[in-house]
Order: structure tokens, then C-alpha cells, then sequence
């Protein structure tokens, strides 16, 4: 069976992600008008009266039906434009583009720290199963699953900043302006991430690992004398990218989910903060803007994994 094109490949997963962007707003957009309160009320002041109230939802057009409110949103969404916030009346999209750099890099380091240990934690185990060191692998990686990423949090600020004072316990830095301070202030929050992470791929880089050297072919390649680290690098990881992959794809998933949390501990100004922050003061834009934002995010690292595992193994896109 011919190949499709990359062009044809990225415009079908396109299609497909479609429903997900409408999915997802569409529930956020519903689950944030069962939010108690009247944002209108507060706009509008103490002791404002009903015909102020009124002619605040008028305005922002908080008295039109439901699906008119999300039909405009999405209309304006989908050419940019992701509306301004009711409180401070800055554009979300500049508030976005502001926070964003803090939470990719958090990201970006928990990932690279997961993968540091996780895979060669994996490696280990699976090389030799059942032994001490596959089940001292075994135990870290259930703990780093068991434990709650927000207490592990409060737990390095305590200890590693209050303490110790190794590193910040709160705050930001610009990465343009000092890498070394911004790197600083995003170890802690990215290290609370990473545990899981961590876990993750030990976890299942080591069940594949062990599916792939316990098969027919490699014991072939072991009786032609070929050395275990042989086997290990040329056929063994080789066959186990595609896992990999996806399990990269769903951490970054989990782990820009995750400083939703984690960023409210470290008060870090990233998306985490300001979604927290759009749905305590009821600001519906922040709210929805941000979640756009995730999603199309998500979107785009479950195609870059895709097109990854594509490359390694052709037999996935036909």
C-alpha cells in the first residue's frame, strides 16, 4: 500500500481533531455557566441597579441565548481573536502569549527530566527482571505515580527552598531576559511534574522492552552472538520508539494539565495561574481562551507524535 503524503497525513489528523476543538470548548463554555454568581453583578458595582445590570449583560452580550453566545466565541476564536477579559479589559490573547513562555518551560524541563531517568531506569529494569534493581525501579515508579503532584510540591518549597534555600519558592523569569534566573524559578515546579513522568516511562519503557527481548527473533540474534547492548541499541529501543512516543505525547498531555495545580503552589504567572485566576473572578474569556489554547496545543503534540511514529514505522500510516 503507497504512502500517503505528510501534506495529506497533517490535513486528516487535522479533520480529526476537529471534534476535539468543539468538544472541548463546548463543555467548557456550558460547565462555566453553571458557575454560581453573576459576573454582570460584578461588573456593574456594589448597589448597582437592576437597569445597570441589564444594560452590562447587553453589552457583552450576556443576555443573549447560549448557543448564540458560543456560536460568537468560536466564530471569533477560530480567526484569532479570543475576545478581552470582562475585568481588566486586556486582550486573553495577549495574556496568553505573556504566560505562556513560564508554562512551556516548566514543561519542557519535567519532560527532559522524566526522560533523563525514566528511560534509563526502564532500561535497567528490563534488562534484568526480577532481579534488586528491577524492583527498586518497580518501587520509585509506584510512588511517583501514587504520589500527588501538589504535595510534592509543598514539600520541595518547604524543604528545598525555605529550607535549604537552593532555589526560589515562588515566581518567574523571563527566559529571554536571564535563562539561568528563569531556569531557577521553574526547577521546583518542574521536578514536582516530572515524579510522575518519571514513573510513566520507567514503567512502560520497561514492559516493552521486555516484550521485544523475550521474542523469538531476538533469542535468534543472541544464539549468532550478537551482545546484549548490541541487541539492546539496534533492535531492542528501535522496536520500543513507537511506545515512546506516544507516551511523550500523553506527558506533555498530562503535564500542561498538571501545572493548572502546580503553578497556583510555586505562584508562577503562567497558564495554570491564569486559568485558576479566570474562574475564581468569573472572567469567562480568560477561562475559555486559555482552554483553546491547551487543546490546540495537545492537538499539535499528538501530530508531531503521530508523524513521528509514522517515520519509524511505516506499517502505523497504512
Amino acid at each position: 500500500m503507497a504512502r500517503r503524503s505528510p501534506a495529506k497525513v497533517i490535513g486528516s489528523r487535522l479533520l480529526q481533531a476537529l471534534p476535539v476543538v468543539l468538544l472541548a470548548t463546548f463543555m467548557v463554555f456550558s460547565l462555566l455557566k453553571l458557575v454560581p454568581g453573576d459576573i454582570a453583578v460584578t461588573l456593574a458595582g456594589d448597589n448597582a441597579s437592576d437597569v445597570r445590570i441589564a444594560e452590562i449583560k447587553r453589552i457583552y452580550g450576556l443576555d443573549r441565548p447560549f448557543m448564540v453566545q458560543y456560536g460568537a466565541w468560536l466564530g471569533k476564536a477560530v480567526q484569532g481573536d479570543l475576545s478581552q477579559s470582562l475585568l481588566s479589559g486586556e486582550k486573553v490573547a495577549d495574556s496568553i502569549a505573556r504566560a505562556f513562555p513560564n508554562t512551556l518551560l516548566i514543561v519542557a524541563i519535567a519532560l527532559m527530566l522524566a526522560l533523563a531517568t525514566g528511560i534509563p531506569m526502564g532500561i535497567v529494569a528490563a534488562i534484568k527482571p526480577n532481579g534488586w534493581v528491577d524492583k527498586i525501579v518497580s518501587m520509585v515508579a509506584s510512588l511517583g505515580v501514587a504520589i500527588p503532584g501538589f504535595w510534592l510540591a509543598m514539600i520541595l518549597v518547604a524543604e528545598i527552598s525555605l529550607k535549604l534555600n537552593w532555589l526560589p519558592a515562588t515566581g518567574a523569569k523571563s527566559f529571554a531576559v536571564s535563562p539561568w534566573d528563569a531556569i531557577r524559578h521553574a526547577s521546583l515546579p518542574a521536578i514536582a511534574i516530572a515524579a510522575y513522568g518519571m514513573a510513566e516511562v520507567a514503567r512502560q519503557l520497561r514492559g516493552s522492552l521486555l516484550e521485544v527481548l523475550s521474542s523469538q527473533y531476538v533469542r535468534t540474534l543472541h544464539a549468532k552472538g550478537l551482545s546484549m547492548s548490541r541487541i539492546l541499541w539496534q533492535h531492542g529501543l528501535k522496536n520500543v520508539s513507537v511506545n515512546l512516543f506516544t507516551i511523550i505525547s500523553l506527558l506533555v498531555n498530562r503535564m500542561l494539565a498538571a501545572t493548572v495545580v502546580v503553578e497556583a503552589v510555586f505562584a508562577i504567572p503562567g497558564l495554570g495561574s491564569l486559568i485558576v485566576r479566570g474562574a475564581i473572578q468569573r472572567d469567562f474569556p480568560i477561562v475559555q481562551g486559555v482552554v483553546f489554547a491547551m487543546v490546540i496545543v495537545v492537538i499539535l503534540v499528538n501530530l508531531i507524535a503521530d508523524l513521528l511514529c509514522a517515520a519509524v514505522d511505516p506499517r502505523i500510516e497504512q
